[in-house]
C-alpha cells in the first residue's frame, strides 16, 4: 500500500451507531481479531478523531474518524 492510500481516510459503513471502539476496528479490518483490537487501544495505538483512545467500550457515531497504524477509517451509516 503506498502512502498516499494509507493516509486517505476509507469510509466503512455499519448498519447503525452507535457502535463500539473494538468492534468498528475489527468489522474495518484493523484488526484480525477482537482481541487484537481490544490490545491495539490498551496499548495507546488507536487515534480517536486525532487524540489517543485508551477506552475499549468507546461508543463511535457516524463521522468518528479511528485511525491504526497510519490507516484512518471514517464511520457510515447505511
Amino acid at each position: 500500500m503506498s502512502d498516499e492510500i494509507a493516509s486517505t481516510p476509507q469510509d466503512v459503513t455499519v448498519r447503525e451507531t452507535p457502535i463500539e471502539l473494538t468492534q468498528f476496528i475489527k468489522f474495518a479490518g484493523l484488526a484480525e481479531s477482537g482481541g487484537a483490537a481490544k490490545q491495539l487501544v490498551a496499548e495507546g495505538s488507536v487515534l480517536l478523531n486525532g487524540a489517543v483512545e485508551t477506552r475499549k467500550r468507546k461508543q463511535l457515531v457516524a463521522g468518528d474518524k479511528v485511525t491504526v497504524a497510519g490507516r484512518t477509517i471514517v464511520v457510515r451509516v447505511r
